[in-house]
């Protein structure tokens, strides 16, 4: 089967290579956006998918829009029975949508119709899911609306972040795409419509979601450090200084000390960490970020900062 791929962040390499490595597939060219400044030197960088790529010798286009005329004209020329599509960025036209036989198929980090949109990975941990998983659809021209293929679900653990989280599902999505174009070749694939009733939806997430109110209870600050972590990451104030939150734990699930504000720090230990009142329950800070400077346990935070109980968080 000759296939065409799209695709752009680290989360898409290994879809690719799972293509690539699969006998019964011919990887004729890939799709990716274009090259752009990225960093701190804010150097011109190839995206992830283009390097790997390359690295197999398999031709990349790179334009600013793929569904015009020079882009339509590309894929006819490479001529794919289907188009792979993961994590791309751009939306697709209809011209392109039905160029392949079998037509554009998708990975979705979620288990549609739940968490359509462009930040599932962080939505289900900000929401408290207890699990997600992988869809692969047929596209058409919704956002992510749809027929499903194939699903493969995935506990959240509590431990997880968005990073081991998007890597655990870049993972089942490489297996799943093979397995899905496995089906759609054999004639024996699936097909499911999304009821539009149960969807939900994950829009992008912005930086300004990452400032903690520590108002709210702990497991839904615990979720929002969670699924903040490390992009583009959760936050507080300490004398006006922003710290920036990378690990914590729930260290208890109720208590709410009298008379206490939230926010105010109520206990300090050299070895466990940082002790937050929040609107109900109290939330351990293990691991932070002074401004400009690396992160730092925060048992080491405590012994480099004037922090100590009473302290506020969020000003």
């Amino acid at each position: 089967m000759r296939v065409a791929f799209m695709g752009t962040p680290d989360f898409a390499v290994p879809c690719l290579q799972a293509l690539i490595e699969a006998d019964f597939l011919d990887v004729v060219g890939v799709v990716s956006q274009p090259d752009r400044k990225r960093g701190r030197g804010q150097k011109v960088k190839p995206t992830p998918v283009k390097k790997r790529a390359l690295k197999h010798d398999i031709e990349v286009f790179q334009p600013e829009k793929v569904s015009t005329a020079e882009g339509i004209a590309k894929l006819e020329e490479w001529n794919p029975e289907v188009i792979v599509v993961v994590a791309y960025g751009q939306i697709l036209k209809e011209e392109v949508l039905n160029l392949p036989k079998y037509g554009c198929i998708n990975i979705h980090a979620s288990l549609l119709p739940k968490y359509r949109g462009a930040a599932p990975i962080h939505r289900a941990i900000i929401d408290g899911e207890e699990k997600t998983g992988i869809t692969t659809m047929h596209m058409d021209k919704g956002m992510d609306t749809g027929d499903m293929i194939l699903k493969e679900e995935l506990e959240i653990s509590p431990e997880d972040t968005v990073g081991t989280l998007h890597d655990k599902l870049s993972e089942i999505g490489a297996n799943l795409i093979v397995e899905t174009l496995k089906q759609i070749e054999a004639g024996s694939a699936p097909r499911e419509q999304q009821d539009d009733e149960q969807a939900t939806y994950a829009p992008k997430i912005s930086k300004q979601e990452g400032l903690v109110d520590w108002s709210k209870d702990v497991r839904s600050i615990w979720n929002l450090i969670r699924g903040m972590n490390p992009w583009p990451g959760s936050y507080t104030y300490q004398e006006g200084s922003r710290l920036k939150l990378w690990n914590s734990k729930i260290y208890d699930n109720k208590k709410v000390a009298e008379g206490v504000i939230p926010g105010t720090v109520v206990k300090v230990d050299d070895e466990l960490g940082i002790v937050v009142q929040t609107g109900e329950g109290q939330l351990l800070l293990t691991e932070v970020q002074p401004a400009s400077k690396q992160r730092i346990d925060a048992t080491d935070y405590l012994r480099g900062y004037d922090i100590r109980v009473g302290s506020k968080l969020g000003e």
